[in-house]
């Protein structure tokens, strides 16, 4: 139970380290107010609408406004995992370091002395007078 339930909390915890640095971007291409394509890790395809420039002379040149528009979201992951102890301020500081003095003790394992007295022989046993004189206390 207790190894399943680790397994479980470190395969969760190695998923949000993972998630937590991932960046992606997310692409949507609108013709007019209408969503054509949506990409996400690619570019989004065209509608095939793009307005191009027409000329009838050389001189003279025609521009129409497109009517198509591209969207990008960009989500970018975290960069830097590690956090610096230069960056956390002085009473964080000394939080941390009284957690880890007060705590670190409780993971040693303690060592037992056995005392074996194998040169001394025991006491000598001694009359129980209660019993010999039949005297309880009720």
């Amino acid at each position: 139970m207790k190894k399943s339930f680790q397994k479980i909390v470190s395969m969760s915890l190695a998923c949000l380290v993972l998630l937590s640095t991932l960046s992606f971007t997310v692409e949507k291409h609108y013709c007019g107010r209408f969503l054509v394509d949506v990409a996400v890790f690619s570019k989004a395809k065209d509608c095939g609408m793009e307005m191009m420039s027409h000329s009838s002379d050389q001189n003279i040149e025609i521009k129409k406004k497109s009517c198509c528009k591209n969207e990008v979201i960009v989500v970018e992951g975290q960069d830097e995992l590690k956090i610096s102890f230069d960056q956390i301020d002085f009473p964080q500081k000394i939080i941390f370091i009284s957690f880890f003095n007060s705590y670190q003790h409780l993971f040693v394992p303690i060592k037992e002395n056995n005392l074996i007295f194998k040169e001394y022989s025991p006491p000598e046993r001694i009359t129980d007078f209660f019993i010999l004189y039949e005297t309880y206390l009720i």
